[in-house]
C-alpha cells in the first residue's frame, strides 16, 4: 500500500469520524429536546386538571357570592385565558413567545384565584361548604403537582440549553436550528407558592 493510499485511507477515516460524531451530538440534542417536551406533557396533564378544577369552584362558590359576580366572572376569564396560552404552548413547549404568554397567563390566573379565596375567608358558610372544602383540597394537590412538575421541566431545559450552548455541540445546534427553550418560571414571590387554602 503507497502513501497516498494511506494518507487517503487517514483522511477518509477522520471524515467518517467527524461525520459520526456530528451525528452523535445531533442525536444528543434531540433526546434532550424531546425530554423536555416530555417534561412540560406532565405539566399540561396537571394544569388541564386544574382548568377541570376551576369551574366547578366558582359554581360552588357562585350561590354564596352573590354580590361578588365580578371576581366570578374575573377567574372565569383568566381561567380561559390561561387554557388557551396553555394550548399554545403544549404545541411547541420549545417556542419562547408561547411559554411567556403561559406564565403571564398563568400568573394573571394565580392572582385572580388569590381573590377568590380572600372572598371565600369572609363568608363562613361557603369556607364550611363540604363541595367548596374538597374542591379547594384538589385545587391545592393539583397546585404542588404543577410544581413539581414545573420543577422537572426546567431541569429538563437547563440540561437542554446547557447541552447547545457547550463547543462543539453550539455548532451543529446553529446549523439545524435548535433553539434557546425558556424556563417555565413564575417571577413574583407572591405567585411562587400555591394558593393558602384553610377551612
Amino acid at each position: 500500500m503507497g502513501t497516498g493510499t494511506t494518507v487517503l485511507l487517514v483522511i477518509l477515516a477522520v471524515i467518517v469520524f467527524a461525520i459520526l460524531f456530528f451525528v452523535a451530538i445531533y442525536n444528543k440534542l434531540i433526546q434532550l429536546r424531546n425530554r423536555f417536551k416530555n417534561a412540560f406533557a406532565q405539566i399540561d396533564v396537571q394544569l388541564k386538571r386544574r382548568y377541570d378544577l376551576i369551574p366547578n369552584l366558582v359554581e360552588t362558590a357562585k350561590g354564596y357570592l352573590k354580590h361578588e359576580r365580578e371576581v366570578l366572572e374575573a377567574v372565569i376569564k383568566a381561567r380561559n385565558q390561561a387554557s388557551s396560552a396553555m394550548d399554545k404552548a403544549s404545541a411547541d413547549p420549545g417556542n419562547s413567545e408561547a411559554m411567556q404568554g403561559l406564565i403571564g397567563a398563568e400568573s394573571a390566573l394565580s392572582g385572580t384565584l388569590g381573590r377568590l379565596f380572600a372572598l371565600v375567608e369572609a363568608y363562613p358558610d361557603l369556607k364550611a361548604n363540604q363541595n367548596m372544602m374538597q374542591l379547594s383540597e384538589e385545587l391545592t394537590t393539583t397546585e404542588n403537582k404543577v410544581s413539581f412538575a414545573r420543577q422537572a421541566f426546567n431541569d429538563a431545559v437547563m440540561a437542554y440549553n446547557t447541552a447547545r450552548e457547550v463547543f462543539p455541540n453550539n455548532i451543529v445546534a446553529n446549523m439545524f436550528a435548535f433553539s434557546e427553550a425558556r424556563l417555565f418560571e413564575i417571577k413574583l414571590e407572591a405567585e411562587k407558592e400555591a394558593p393558602k387554602v384553610s377551612f
